[in-house]
């Protein structure tokens, strides 16, 4: 995928988890966030389009505060999901508009700091577009250049983040592999680290094989597809759902 993809994505993404939130009670709950209900994945998701876009649109090279992206405090529970709406549109016109050479903070140090953010976003909004659409109890997919685009954003930068991760006691590796993708990717994680690459050979702990479209919030802690294979070792993949994210 290239950034005009992820835009395109990130746009989809958006339009959908605004429309099914709108059909929604923002006190239900979001099974897939405990401690979540429905305004809080509104705010959440949408305090991000807007801290992104502030950071995309001014170039800033440190983080937004809190007063620059949300200077009036939450908006009132009958205006939240046009606020949210209005944030992701703003996020979407600001990576549209960013020259191709834009500098600005990233999460990571990344070379592209528009395609880092076009990316992120566009997978930050797909995966809380999981969220609401699992309280409505209707789940639509991915197809798979963008679930596996979402598989190599987590497993090759996400959790290689010092502050991310999988975490176990002792030294483990794990494989996962999409088939309909024909890709496949390795992660090593230990006591105190986590890194990930594309690729990998040699023996592992656990592999997780399936179509990328499931595979993708499946990783996520999202949704336990029933036609996923695991090889190996189990506790692998408990201690990559419990400490993760």
């Amino acid at each position: 995928m290239d950034v005009s993809a992820w835009i395109g994505s990130l746009r989809a993404e958006g339009r959908r988890l605004a429309t099914v939130a709108a059909g929604l009670s923002l006190d239900d709950p979001v099974p897939t966030c405990p401690e979540w209900n429905v305004r809080q994945l509104l705010r959440h998701t949408g305090w991000v389009h807007r801290w992104a876009g502030t950071m995309v649109r001014d170039a800033r090279p440190e983080p937004p505060g809190r007063e620059d992206v949300l200077p009036g405090g939450w908006p009132p529970d009958g205006g939240l999901v046009d606020w949210f709406r209005e944030g992701h549109a703003r996020l979407v016109s600001a990576l549209e508009s960013a020259p191709e050479d834009l500098d600005c903070w990233t999460i990571m140090q990344m070379p592209d700091s528009r395609a880092f953010w076009a990316r992120r976003q566009a997978h930050e909004t797909a995966i809380h577009r999981v969220d609401a659409e699992l309280v409505a109890g209707a789940v639509s997919g991915f197809d798979a250049e963008h679930a596996a685009d979402g598989i190599d954003e987590l497993m090759v930068f996400f959790i290689s983040r010092p502050d991310r991760g999988p975490r176990a006691p002792e030294a483990k590796t794990l494989r996962v592999v999409a088939t309909d993708a024909g890709r496949h990717w390795t992660v090593s994680f230990g006591p105190a680290y986590s890194a990930g690459r594309a690729g990998g050979e040699g023996p592992v702990d656990c592999t997780v094989t399936g179509r990328a479209s499931d595979l993708y919030p499946y990783l996520w802690n999202r949704i336990l597809p029933d036609d996923i294979g695991v090889e190996g070792r189990g506790d692998v993949l408990d201690y990559w759902s419990e400490t993760s994210f």
